[in-house]
């Protein structure tokens, strides 16, 4: 695959220079669709100067440097590639610990004998230390290994020896352990290779299961608690990032230790984040991993987290979507330290505007966007770059006071535009706009872009954490740039992956486009992944959390994460949580021919599987009379040795009632339709069939069962990423939705409320719906009962 960037004899040449450094084919083509990876890697094999090729073991170890070398300590990459290319540093490991070390230490003078000491440079560690640890291990962990045999967690038993020798050549290490394997249990037997036997799936085993994974296999403490990874803030004093520039020094943006005393004063070492939407649409799941990461953090260190507005477009920002994500916000379990807009600080925001003109990092430009757009390719100046301060700040007085009409002049950052970022050629400040603003009302026709705003904001609500998706990692040069050109504070801004889910789309303009268009039934469509929908659909705000934890807070670019995981999660959550009822979809008639036409027997019906018999309020009451109701897919006229429905001849349990045994079919004109059923029931219960059916009947004679609404929702697209074809519409799901006019359920649904969750035995959750009404209630099937993911491994 070619990058955006590259022509196809490039990407050769990218792709041959991988090869010779080891790197197998597969490997080498991934690498060639990130350009980011393609260019970070081909960097360090020049400053390595091995483009003639290496061995495979240091090619490896290049790969490594070049996909997880700190930003902040670019300064020392030369040198810590002339230890791997000299062997100094040779396993996976020394590299790790060479890497946190440059991290720590970020563009400092870099303390060589520490950086040895560190990494284990020099340190040999013979045969005899490495058995002698093996060894030791064995003796520990000798009961679990001799009951668990060759299903042993091999990996286990190698994180514990390189504990203990950190530096040890980890293919002996493999050797040693396979080796004293061996000699402990003998050759591998039949019952070894044996899959582990799958059982039954009810709760209680269920439960039991979770009890040995985790005794087994114990999660990583950055699984435990994924926050580990954020520095504290009194840490805010290293270099955030360095930015690298046409004709002058390179910036390292960093906090002087007065700033920070002055910040740490201010918020008593406390941690702030920012949660910061724009409100020109509904929130989606990715929102959910962007609260889940600013408020998650907040919470867990006991810090603050704003809701913040960013409101610097007027044509965009509505009430409607004000008052949503302030209601979604709480429905997901997050409580904002503060509310606070954009537009709150557009007084400040102006007055450094017109500082930053002051020191001469600000112009105001008379170029059309056309014209912007052309010189930016070009990396061409504006003609109005260098013209006097003095001339600037009385033109910028002009837009504020709207003397200057609408397009025809911006105020614009004085950056660099022979950079290689794009994002530093002289952003747009400001724009005028003679619009009125839903939360400052017609005070400005001048308003601040995102690039400039952002920031500023989180510097005067002094931000510890700065914390945005990756799509934003190229922005952060322009970030530092104005906050050093301004002289304030600066937050720690770190980037981390999207939240992509598969078989929809995530844009606001493509969801825009849904809605608007009427290909759904507004925001809040089941279908859509907006936290509306999804909430409507009945999956829970702690699903969620959970999800987006288990997927962690990772920088793993352009990671689509199947929606059969998330289901996993919305399965869990409501397992535990909904109760079970019936719900026959398709009805079919059953006459039981042996009990009496006015005869209704009321049975109890669990709705949890394991309720105790003695809680009155886990059971509810199902009437049992002459006419019951099955799904149509439950009757077939042949049966088959693997079927467990009804036929002809044949018996089912009606679950929580009677075996009944099919006597009689009734079948339409076409001699192919079955119309009804006639059976006989046994009330003694002495017949004991395989298959067991759920079913509704009729509470009263003549009477027919509860009538409900079911809406069955699918997958919104049939391709996993709908997002990258040109007709994405066309991909649409024709079944996406599927309604059922006239279900029938037990009477005891008739009390359910909007938002109540139900597990419909054998057919999945199900949600009531707003729709509803006392006439008929309509639910929405939340996710079905089949788990794609829980069998593939979580």
């Amino acid at each position: 695959m070619v990058g955006k960037n590259e022509s196809g004899s490039g990407s050769e040449k990218h792709l041959d220079l991988f090869l010779k450094i080891g790197l197998d084919e597969k490997t080498a083509k991934n690498t060639l669709a990130n350009n980011k990876v393609t260019s970070n890697l081909t960097a360090v094999i020049h400053e390595a100067a091995v483009t003639d090729g290496c061995d495979r073991t240091v090619g490896n170890l290049l790969y490594t440097v070049a996909t997880k070398f700190p930003s902040n300590a670019l300064v020392h990459r030369p040198t810590l590639l002339k230890y791997v290319v000299s062997l100094k540093i040779k396993t996976p490991a020394q590299l790790e610990a060479a890497l946190s070390f440059l991290d720590a230490t970020a563009s400092d003078n870099l303390k060589v004998n520490d950086f040895e000491a560190a990494c284990g440079v020099g340190v040999e560690v013979s045969m005899e230390d490495i058995e002698s640890a093996v060894n030791e291990i064995f003796e520990e962990n000798e009961a679990v290994i001799l009951e668990q045999r060759y299903r042993t967690n091999v990996g286990e038993l190698f994180g514990y020896v390189r504990k203990k020798q950190p530096w040890a050549d980890p293919k002996i290490v493999k050797q040693l352990i396979d080796a004293k394997l061996y000699a402990l249990l003998g050759e591998r037997t039949a019952a070894d290779n044996e899959k582990p036997v799958k059982r039954k799936k009810e709760k209680a085993v269920k439960a039991e299961d979770k009890a040995i994974v985790e005794e087994t296999a114990k999660p990583s403490e950055e699984e435990i608690n994924p926050f580990l990874i954020f520095p504290s803030p009194e840490e805010n004093f290293k270099v955030h990032t360095e930015i690298y520039f046409s004709d002058r020094p390179v910036l390292r943006a960093c906090n002087s230790k007065e700033v920070l005393e002055r910040h740490l004063k201010v918020t008593g070492g406390k941690v702030f984040t920012r949660f910061p939407p724009e409100p020109n649409g509904y929130l989606h799941i990715g929102h959910a991993k962007a609260m889940f990461v600013d408020f998650g953090l907040a919470k867990e260190r006991g810090g603050c987290c704003y809701l913040r507005y960013d409101d610097t477009n007027p044509e965009a920002e509505k009430k409607e979507y004000i008052d949503h994500i302030e209601e979604i916000v709480s429905w997901m379990g997050w409580e904002p330290f503060k509310i606070t807009y954009t537009s709150d600080y557009f007084q400040e925001l102006y007055e450094l505007a017109v500082e930053l003109i002051r020191r001469g990092h600000a112009y105001v430009d008379h170029q059309t966007p056309e014209e912007i757009k052309e010189y930016r390719e070009k990396k061409m100046n504006s003609p109005w770059r260098d013209r006097p301060i003095e001339e600037s700040l009385n033109l910028f007085d002009d837009m504020k006071r709207g003397v200057i009409e609408e397009g025809k002049a911006t105020l614009r950052m004085k950056q660099d535009m022979q950079s290689d970022n794009f994002n530093m050629y002289d952003l747009i400040a400001y724009r005028i706009k003679c619009t009125p603003h839903p939360h400052a009302g017609d005070k400005w026709c001048i308003y601040p872009s995102y690039d400039y705003a952002h920031c500023i904001v989180d510097s005067l609500e002094n931000i510890t954490h700065s914390l945005c998706t990756l799509e934003f990692e190229t922005r952060r040069a322009s970030y530092y740039w104005l906050l050093d050109a301004l002289g304030l504070y600066q937050p720690y801004v770190w980037e981390y992956s999207r939240l992509n889910i598969t078989n929809t789309v995530m844009s606001k303009r493509k969801l825009n486009r849904l809605v608007t268009q009427k290909w759904v039934d507004g925001w809040d469509d089941p279908r859509l992944m907006t936290l509306a929908g999804l909430r409507r659909r009945g999956v829970t705000a702690t699903s969620i959390n959970s999800f987006v934890r288990g997927i962690g807070i990772t920088r793993s670019d352009s990671s689509m994460i199947r929606l059969d995981r998330l289901e996993y999660h919305i399965r869990e959550e409501l397992n535990r949580t909904a109760p079970r009822t019936m719900v026959v979809l398709n009805p079919l008639k059953v006459v039981i021919t042996n009990l009496e036409a006015c005869s209704v027997i009321y049975g109890d019906a669990k709705k949890w599987p394991d309720a105790p018999t003695d809680d009155a309020s886990s059971f509810y009451k199902v009437p049992f009379s002459s006419v019951v109701y099955i799904e149509h897919s439950d009757f077939r006229l042949k049966d088959s040795k693997d079927y467990y429905g009804l036929a002809p001849g044949k018996s089912v349990l009606l679950r929580y009632a009677f075996p009944i045994k099919c006597t009689e079919v009734i079948l339409g004109d076409d001699k192919e339709t079955v119309l009804e059923i006639r059976a006989e029931y046994d009330p003694l219960k002495k017949t004991k069939p395989k298959g067991v059916l759920h079913w509704v009947a009729e509470s009263a004679p003549g009477v027919d069962p509860l009538k409900i609404e079911v809406r069955l929702f699918d997958k919104l697209f049939i391709s996993e990423n709908p997002a990258e074809l040109d007709d994405w519409l066309g991909d649409l799901n024709p079944e996406s939705k599927v309604v059922i006019s006239e279900a029938f359920a037990v009477p005891s649904l008739r009390d359910a409320t909007v938002g109540d969750r139900f597990q419909f035995e054998r057919l999945g959750y199900f949600a009531v719906d707003k729709d509803s009404s006392p006439e008929k209630l309509v639910f929405n099937r939340t996710v079905t009962l089949r788990d794609t993911y829980g069998k593939a491994g979580k």
